[in-house]
């Protein structure tokens, strides 16, 4: 996980309602105090929606207008619900209930289903996805594992757009959907996993809706319960809802209009979830006294930035681009957003790395740049890229904070000393609650000065260093905190999957990072194909991939590094082209489109454009690689495409020609550099490097330069060394003890 913002984690609560009002622009001011009837809040990115909600629920508990235990506060994931509780907790607003839809639900369900039902609630299954398999082999339709998931979320989409197996195809055929496979098929085995379901006695995450609608509909008296405890409604991306959580949201509502509902169109970008915009672009027709209220002051983005977010939207097209809003930054001026062209895909991805150590170098936290993607597929180039850099780096989407063995055994460990610290050795010295942390999790492997280089070792240092960095700010709010009100607010992230700040550059894809900002953001492959996605075929789906990217390019505060490659792989033929959607908007590429945004400059491109001597032209341009063919293998010939065969210039199962000698002399002479550097050794070169060095056996720095895996800089810092050690001579820490 890493920071969505800023602010500071555990502020002092405000003294009274309208200390709470402090500090609102005019704009979030008017949401705050806007506490009765249908409240429509249409916030650009960056603009402080969750800053204007919150700060309007905890004004209405702190001037008694709302009760806490009547409001429910809904959004989409379990980071977001939590961070909402926590800022409420905050402004002095506890007890307000913060839940995903799928929560909401669930809860009311699991209270209500013995009354409804009777009974036990049958169990939630966690993944589908085996059902889906189960399903396909009684149908005996084979799917392979791409197919598997492509049949798993079209099954999702039908349930959350309340379609039965049987209208499956209409309903397909009516929106568009490009089913994996046919339609009869999928209707079948739909049918099937349905059945599947019922005789197994389970439900899954859509019956949790599904089941809380049947029963709000059917069973007055539950309806009115749950109307009695809950008179208003917050709902925070509210672009995102499916017809499904609206059906929901009406029951929850009843005939009442207590409701504020806060989304951007222009957000919209998970329409193949059965997400739609139509809900917040149809609410004032819904509700025709609704007041309507537009944030637009961007606080998160430079003029820069922002301009270049205007410039997307200024040429998309289509419902959601005629309510578009105009963001205008609020910042100083920063640098431009920066465009750079690449050869190919490893290039961009080295390229990206070098760029990243530098900042790192110059003192910005990992844990402010993020490098952002179209495709999970994206990732493997760029952690490759990024270990041989020695950039230490998170996947976003991977394994939760709080489910990271380190952070359970730390968990469990500091649970223990609250209980029994008063027995513990361990915490005689420590003299309050950030020290006591530092003492017990010294024992799980921290330590005041953290490992050099990445690696599991490091991962799990610095989940561990996220720990004591929380206590810290925890204790700094709370004046007289103990162990065991640490451990409660852990308990409480952990629910809700509420992760702190774990040091590291994020990978992410442009879909999983919504709702996250970073100081600096690389938004790689921004070619056409992948941005927009070839397989985006009608107008809707190509202006939802410019959604997309202006998602992207949202979540920079400071700088934009924008950049493609015009080919795959080294040597493939260099047939591809930045995306349309950065025509007009990037230097040479057509007539600027659009209004520019209040305080906006042009962007500048750097590239590979060179002048009539063979020169880069401005700074920072990198040489364009020579090689236009196709790289093949050194032994049979075949056209080599895997990024370790392409280091080494043959196919795996070819045999090699490696100097065993000058092989092991190169391993014994990086584990040196490793242990001098503090740093894995990998970080000095892969093993497919030094195999490829021991194959070709370079004789000087054009020679060695030209192995895949050999950048300038290991070339600056290394090349002496691996010339020596090819050409038989003595090197210092090799064959002699280190």
């Amino acid at each position: 996980m890493t920071a969505a913002t800023h602010s500071t984690l555990f502020p002092q609560a405000p003294d009274t309602a309208d200390a709470v009002l402090g500090g609102l622009d005019p704009e979030q001011r008017e949401v705050a105090t806007a506490l009765r009837g249908p409240v429509c809040v249409l916030a650009g990115a960056g603009t402080g929606k969750t800053r204007a909600i919150t700060h309007r629920i905890a004004y209405g508990v702190r001037a008694g207008i709302l009760h806490p235990s009547s409001v429910l506060a809904v959004t989409f994931t379990n980071r977001a619900a939590g961070e909402m509780r926590g800022r409420l907790r905050q402004l002095g607003a506890a007890g307000v209930q913060a839940r995903t839809f799928h929560s909401a639900a669930l809860r009311q369900l699991q209270y209500f289903w013995p009354k409804a039902v009777g009974g036990a609630m049958p169990r939630l299954v966690d993944r589908k996805i085996q059902l889906v398999a189960d399903a396909a082999a009684a149908c005996r339709i084979r799917l392979d594992r791409g197919e598997l998931r492509d049949v798993t979320a079209e099954i999702e989409w039908a349930k959350v757009t309340q379609t039965v197996p049987a209208d499956y195809a209409v309903a397909a055929a009516g929106a568009g959907r490009e089913a994996p496979r046919g339609a009869a098929e999928i209707a079948q085995l739909y049918s099937a996993y349905e059945d599947l379901k019922r005789g197994r006695g389970v439900i899954d995450f859509e019956d949790v809706l599904l089941l809380t609608v049947g029963i709000l509909q059917d069973r007055r008296d539950v309806a009115e319960q749950v109307r009695a405890q809950y008179q208003h409604f917050v709902v925070d991306e509210y672009q995102d809802v499916s017809p499904l959580q609206q059906r929901l949201l009406e029951l929850w509502l009843g005939d009442r209009d207590d409701l504020c509902v806060v989304g951007d169109a222009s957000q919209t970008i998970y329409s193949f979830t059965g997400a739609t915009p139509d809900h917040l672009l149809d609410f004032r027709t819904r509700h025709p006294g609704a007041t309507v209220v537009k944030l637009v002051r961007d606080y998160r983005s430079t003029p820069q930035v922002v301009h270049l977010a205007n410039g997307l939207l200024a040429q998309a097209r289509g419902r959601a681009a005629d309510h578009r809003l105009e963001l205008i930054s609020q910042r100083p001026p920063g640098p431009q957003p920066d465009y750079t062209e690449y050869p190919d895909e490893p290039a961009e991805a080295e390229g990206a790395a070098q760029r990243i150590r530098g900042l790192i170098d110059s003192g910005v936290p990992a844990a402010e740049i993020a490098v952002l993607f179209r495709t999970n597929a994206q990732s493997e180039t760029y952690e490759q890229a990024l270990a041989d850099a020695g950039v230490p780096y998170q996947l976003r989407g991977a394994e939760r904070f709080f489910d990271r063995p380190e952070v359970r055994k730390a968990h469990v460990a500091l649970r223990g000393a609250a209980r029994f610290g008063g027995n513990d050795s361990l915490l005689d010295d420590a003299v309050d609650l950030p020290s006591q942390v530092r003492a017990v999790l010294s024992g799980e492997g921290w330590t005041p000065h953290p490992p050099a280089g990445s690696g599991a070792v490091r991962e799990r240092w610095e989940s561990l260093a996220a720990l004591v960095s929380l206590a810290q700010d925890f204790t700094a709010a709370r004046a007289g905190a103990t162990l065991s009100d640490l451990v409660a607010e852990l308990d409480e992230r952990a629910g809700a999957q509420h992760a702190p700040t774990v040091q590291g550059v994020t990978l992410a894809s442009l879909h999983s990072a919504k709702g996250l900002e970073w100081d600096v953001v690389f938004l790689a492959g921004v070619t056409e194909g992948m941005m927009p996605i070839a397989y985006a075929k009608t107008d809707e789906q190509i202006e939802e991939e410019r959604r997309l990217l202006y998602v992207g390019v949202t979540r920079a505060r400071e700088r934009l590094h924008l950049s493609w490659a015009l080919a795959r792989s080294p040597g493939s033929r260099p047939g591809r082209r930045p995306s349309r959607f950065l025509d007009g908007l990037r230097p040479g590429s057509g007539a600027r489109a659009g209004r520019p945004a209040a305080g906006g400059a042009p962007a500048v491109e750097r590239g590979f454009a060179r002048a009539a001597g063979g020169g880069p032209v401005g700074a920072g341009a990198v040489p364009r690689r020579r090689q236009r063919t196709p790289a093949r293998c050194r032994v049979c010939g075949r056209t080599l495409t895997d990024a370790g065969e392409l280091k080494l210039m043959r196919c795996e199962e070819c045999p090699s020609d490696m100097d065993e000698g000058v092989y092991g002399r190169l391993r014994e002479w990086r584990e040196g550099q490793a242990r001098r550097s503090g740093q894995p050794a990998f970080c000095v070169f892969t093993d497919k490097t030094l195999m490829a060095i021991a194959e070709s056996v370079p004789e000087d720095d054009h020679e060695l330069a030209r192995i895949p895996g050999v950048g300038v800089r290991k070339l600056n810092r290394y090349g002496a060394d691996v010339l020596a050690i090819c050409a038989g001579r003595r090197v210092a820490g090799v064959d002699e003890g280190d």
